[in-house]
């Protein structure tokens, strides 16, 4: 047993958090739900006619994501992680998503860090407002914002190349 610990539980000390540091992160993430290759992939999707059933992600679908996260718009940029996770389309009169996502970095002063992301987000608007309500690593007990702009979106096929720029406040 932990020497400080009596029982189950240590004796209890007034917290004294650490200094906030903010990190500002700019990147790109590629959605692919077509191809051989995609990177999201369908795991339940409605039985019964919904109000988007002629788009890739009608009321009701739920993916699952491993989507890369890229310095620049082409994947061929430089992969500095991945988004992790699951999203879910949830909007009956506007394309909305919730997305419960992991994002992992893989590269530079971050890796092996990420951030946790849950929140909605209305894709048919211009920009984006998405919670950050934790993180691990060196963004352990984060919190902030990514503001996401679509870069590219093939309305056909659901793919997409959205464009992040990222607020984290974490110790």
């Amino acid at each position: 047993m932990a020497p400080y610990c009596h029982g189950y539980y240590s004796p209890s000390k007034p917290y004294v958090p650490p200094r906030h540091k903010v990190t500002q992160l700019h990147f790109f993430f590629h959605d692919t739900i077509s191809g051989k290759n995609p990177s999201a992939i369908l795991v339940a999707r409605p039985n019964f006619p919904t109000a988007f059933n002629d788009t890739p992600a009608p009321f009701g679908s739920v993916f699952a994501t491993d989507n890369p996260l890229t310095v620049g718009p082409n994947l061929t940029s430089g992969v500095v992680g991945n988004a992790r996770g699951l999203w879910a389309s949830t909007g009956q009169d506007a394309l909305t998503l919730v997305i419960y996502w992991d994002l992992g970095f893989t590269q530079g002063k971050f890796n092996g860090s990420s951030i946790s992301v849950f929140s909605r987000n209305p894709i048919t608007e211009t920009e984006r407002e998405l919670a950050i309500v934790g993180g691990r690593g060196k963004f352990r007990m984060a919190k902030g914002f990514a503001l996401l702009k679509t870069y590219f979106v093939d309305f056909s096929t659901g793919d997409a190349i959205v464009e992040c720029n990222v607020t984290v406040i974490h110790h």
